[in-house]
């Protein structure tokens, strides 16, 4: 199965990313800041090191579909729960919306990144 064009959902999932290594910091600062700390090494780190072959230029450590998936899904999650803690209602539902139609656009890459199962090689 070839890998679908995702420049489209690639800007969509980056911009949700982005809310959230603002957004959790943020929502963390509050309880902790090594919690704060440790969210962007989670958001930002795990994807870098974990990454599904041929899904990236440069994979340091080869993991299925399914996981990158999960990763995914955790910076979306993480982008929703902490815009809705820490900033005005109109902007979460802006972000909520983000995090929708990133879903939906999501949906052709998923189905790649599942067609790959356990191979990591």
């Amino acid at each position: 199965m070839e890998k679908p064009d995702d420049r489209i959902a690639s800007v969509l999932r980056f911009a949700a990313e982005l809310v959230a290594w603002v957004a959790t910091p943020w929502a963390l600062s509050t309880y902790s800041w090594l919690l704060a700390v440790l969210s962007v090494v989670v958001l930002i780190g795990l994807p870098t090191v974990f990454s599904t072959p041929g899904d990236k230029r440069q994979v340091i450590i080869p993991v299925s579909g399914t996981v990158t998936i999960l990763l995914v899904l955790l910076q979306l999650a993480a982008a929703t729960v902490s815009a809705w803690v820490v900033w005005p209602v109109y902007a979460a539902v802006l972000v909520s919306l983000l995090v929708s139609v990133t879903l939906l656009t999501e949906r052709h890459r998923w189905r790649w990144l599942l067609s790959r199962g356990r191979h990591t090689g």
